[in-house]
């Protein structure tokens, strides 16, 4: 006999009703109605119906081995891997739709990344954005230590921009009294009185290499007819020694003293016995016969060109503590494109000495402007350029240049000349490219150049022309689709189309 267990007791809503009170009523929820079907899958084989593609077997299974330079073609919205969220965040990458970061010398420590330097070149069509990417990059590097300067603002583009964070630029021209020397010793010459033999040696063969390199592409930037002024190692040797007599280098001088072109120009018109005997000439006729061109091209120098502008000892007291540092050339405008590569030039070797003794954590943007206008000086100038773009890593700084296409660099002179393989060497000494919107006449150039395929090339003769601050950023060999996104406050301050609204 099966014994059945009884179940006594209440529950709590009995016992609660026994004494008077009601537990409240819940109703219960009304089934939620499934939604319909997106997709309705099917088996291998498909749908056994008239009209549905049924197969009785199923589809062979194919097998691709490729590249990933090829595969994207295949499938373009797979995205190149994206960069380390470090430094400044410059927009939307449009491949992946995640925020883009730049950090050139956080990708320069990165084994990861295929960039060995930190430098940028920035090429777009006039209007597509190039002052904006410059300025917000100048901004938001700012959050991380970087301070900025402006070597040579030729269109005052950065002027609102350095008033907007507390800094008057110094403006450079005629009737102005601002002054550059460009044969300034910078930190390297000071306290050169305690300093033993072989350090002084040390910074002795910076300084004047780098003066060196100066004279040489102001020189060379003359003309002789359709020809520049030639600088062989015989001008070199005259040179060197008159710097070094006119510092007192030579004399073996406790402490330098700094010299202008003048000065130079003044010796070399006028040489000594010693400046003879040292260049190895027979006498001052045969000194002065032997280096007329290098006299004419730097008297031309000091009484055109340069007349008042890079003549004198600087008078303008940076504030290297600043975040934005500006030297406009707006008021150099009118005398043409040599001058103002020149002063370019000047100002490019002026601010290199001032770096060349950076301290550690004094990190700087350097953006140059206009770059075009010092490469058709001549190779010698391209060389003086080339020069600052190699000491970019060892100096902590990033070089920043603009300019219109990537051609512009190949301006230097003829095609298979000295100075379109150095230019184009330039282009390597850039880990970083910035290709902005350009004319479709521009693509079979860019392919040439710097090797890109018709894809790239598309994008920035097609996507890159429809809106402002659209770019193919080229990162070591990855590429990345991008638009600068630029907050209501930054696109004032990088507005620069003021003279055209005020015609309109």
């Amino acid at each position: 006999m099966t014994k059945t267990r009884r179940r006594d007791g209440r529950d709590m809503a009995r016992l609660l009703h026994d004494f008077g009170h009601e537990l409240p009523r819940v109703p219960a929820p009304e089934p939620t109605p499934k939604d319909p079907r997106l997709f309705h899958y099917a088996t291998r084989g498909g749908v056994k119906r008239r009209g549905r593609g049924w197969s009785p077997a199923k589809a062979p299974v194919s097998r691709w081995r490729m590249t990933s330079d090829q595969a994207p073609v295949l499938w373009p919205f797979v995205a190149t891997p994206g960069l380390p969220p470090t430094g400044a965040q410059m927009g939307i990458d449009q491949l992946s739709g995640g925020s883009f970061f730049v950090d050139p010398l956080g990708w320069v420590l990165n084994d990861d990344i295929s960039v060995t330097n930190p430098n940028i070149m920035q090429f777009g069509k006039p209007g597509r954005g190039k002052s904006g990417n410059t300025k917000a990059f100048c901004l938001r590097m700012m959050d991380f230590g970087y301070r900025t300067l402006i070597l040579g603002d030729p269109k005052d583009e950065y002027e609102k921009l350095c008033r907007a964070l507390g800094v008057e630029p110094f403006a450079i021209g005629p009737g102005m009294s601002a002054r550059i020397n460009p044969l300034a010793f910078g930190p390297l010459g000071q306290n050169w009185e305690n300093l033993d033999r072989a350090e002084a040696q040390r910074r002795g063969a910076i300084i004047f290499g780098r003066w060196l390199t100066l004279v040489r592409g102001l020189v060379g930037s003359q003309r002789i007819g359709e020809n520049r002024v030639p600088f062989g190692p015989t001008d070199e040797v005259v040179v060197k020694n008159a710097l070094r007599s006119l510092t007192g280098y030579s004399a073996g001088a406790s402490r330098l003293r700094e010299i202008t072109i003048p000065e130079l120009w003044t010796l070399l018109d006028n040489p000594t016995e010693e400046l003879i005997g040292e260049c190895r000439y027979d006498s001052a006729r045969h000194f002065l016969d032997e280096t007329r061109l290098l006299r004419d091209a730097l008297g031309q120098l000091v009484s055109g060109a340069l007349a008042g502008l890079f003549d004198a000892h600087t008078t303008i007291d940076v504030d290297w503590m600043a975040p934005i540092q500006s030297l406009s050339l707006s008021r150099l405008d009118a005398l043409g494109d040599d001058a103002m590569g020149i002063a370019l030039t000047c100002l490019g070797s002026w601010g290199r000495g001032m770096r060349e003794m950076a301290q550690p954590g004094d990190l700087r943007i350097v953006v140059r402007d206009e770059v075009w206008k010092q490469f058709r000086l001549g190779p010698e100038a391209v060389k003086a350029y080339d020069s600052d773009l190699r000491l970019s890593r060892a100096a902590g700084d990033i070089q920043w240049a603009n300019a219109h296409k990537p051609s512009d660099p190949m301006s230097a002179g003829d095609q298979g000349s000295q100075a379109v393989a150095i230019a184009k060497d330039l282009m390597h000494l850039a880990d970083v490219k910035i290709l902005m919107g350009q004319d479709s006449a521009i693509g079979d150039e860019l392919e040439r150049i710097l090797g890109l395929g018709p894809i790239a090339r598309s994008l920035i003769t097609g996507w890159g022309m429809q809106g402002k601050g659209r770019g193919l950023w080229v990162v070591g060999e990855q590429m990345y689709k991008v638009q600068t996104v630029l907050h209501p406050l930054e696109r004032d301050l990088t507005f620069t189309n003021e003279a055209i609204e005020s015609a309109a």
